[in-house]
């Protein structure tokens, strides 16, 4: 049996990682696939694992459209599954990378084995392209691995056979697990801010470009000025996002605004922030592993376990509203041995499913 592991941004290597690690050690044959969807972002955590990937398609450009992201990846997967002859192809999540290397095995007669499935938002448009991507994906897979019991519910409710559908957890658990045994991220992180007491904050959804993001970060700041915390914030190399963080916070003295960073320094953030508030979907995976509650700064979640858990709370993207669930989630206690989204076994039961 062979099989392709296929990835193109920062997250999915984060979420792939663990499964081509543990393929590694059960001796099973797996091939590395990047398309380099996010070039720079996937190189850093590539290194973080140690992978040299058996392929890389390079497709980034500048300004690329995800319509030349999806043309290229359909063509060059295709090429690589007749020449390797795989048997499965497993993509994660809900990038366009994922969509299109599904779309192509699946043209290909490759079994597809769906890493993260049954993720929903309820609005087709929100978060774009994510929540088309991944349905897309789950209706073309062999093998639907669910996070959770909720994501296996969604998939039910939409009518997908049960005995396709396999409850995993999130390997971004066991990515954490396998990061707090190899470093000291308490050293690491004093290494790139002293501050002890300040909230961390990432945005860089398309669906938040412009005055949402704007009003977002006002929101921030207020809560910032209010409680006395300094705002961390690694800001994401797209141009758009930059803008906006530039005009809001550039002057801002509490503001410290990082280039992206590795994930490693990224968790040892993580791990000594007060508070976080956030846009993306990994990191209310990876928050409570570190006992930190979460202000979902968006208007919809596919993660509504961080809610129901009482660890995070969905903000919306207006000024007042931002602010708010700040001050009300500021004193909440997370406790970090139950983290809802996994135990640390993703990678193992996703590989025995498919032996």
């Amino acid at each position: 049996m062979k099989i392709g592991l296929v990835f193109g941004t920062r997250p999915e290597v984060i979420k792939m990682a663990p499964i081509y690690l543990k393929a590694k050690e059960m001796e099973i044959n797996v091939v590395s696939i990047a398309t380099a969807q996010h070039r720079e972002m996937m190189d850093m955590m590539l290194k973080v694992f140690s992978m040299t990937p058996d392929y890389d398609m390079n497709i980034m450009t500048e300004n690329q459209s995800l319509n030349s992201v999806a043309a290229k990846v359909l063509v060059k997967m295709g090429e690589i599954i007749e020449k390797e002859k795989l048997d499965w192809v497993f993509v994660q999540g809900d990038t366009t990378t994922a969509m299109a290397g599904a779309i192509s095995a699946f043209h290909n007669g490759v079994k597809v084995g769906h890493v993260e499935a049954g993720l929903r938002s309820g609005n087709l448009k929100d978060p774009f392209p994510e929540e088309m991507n991944r349905r897309v994906i789950d209706q073309v897979s062999d093998l639907l691995f669910a996070p959770t019991t909720n994501s296996k519910k969604n998939l039910l409710k939409e009518g997908f056979e049960k005995d396709r559908i396999i409850i995993t957890g999130n390997t971004v658990v066991d990515a954490l697990y396998y990061v707090q045994e190899k470093f000291d991220l308490d050293k690491i992180r004093k290494e790139h801010i002293k501050e002890d007491n300040y909230i961390l904050v990432t945005l860089h959804r398309r669906e938040n470009w412009g005055e949402k993001m704007r009003k977002i970060l006002e929101g921030i700041k207020e809560f910032s000025k209010e409680y006395g915390l300094s705002i961390v914030f690694p800001v994401h190399l797209n141009p758009k996002v930059r803008k906006i963080v530039k005009e809001v916070l550039g002057e801002y003295e509490r503001a410290i605004l990082l280039e992206p960073v590795d994930y490693i320094t990224f968790l040892s953030l993580l791990k000594g922030a007060r508070i976080v508030a956030s846009d993306s979907g990994g990191i209310q995976e990876e928050a409570p592993s570190f006992g930190k509650f979460v202000v979902v700064c968006r208007n919809t979640t596919e993660r509504p376990e961080l809610i129901e858990s009482g660890y995070g709370i969905l903000a919306g993207t207006e000024k007042s509203s931002v602010f708010k669930a700040l001050v009300k989630g500021f004193d909440v206690k997370v406790d970090k041995t139950k983290n809802p989204f996994g135990d640390g076994k993703a990678s193992e039961r996703i590989l025995n499913a498919v032996i």
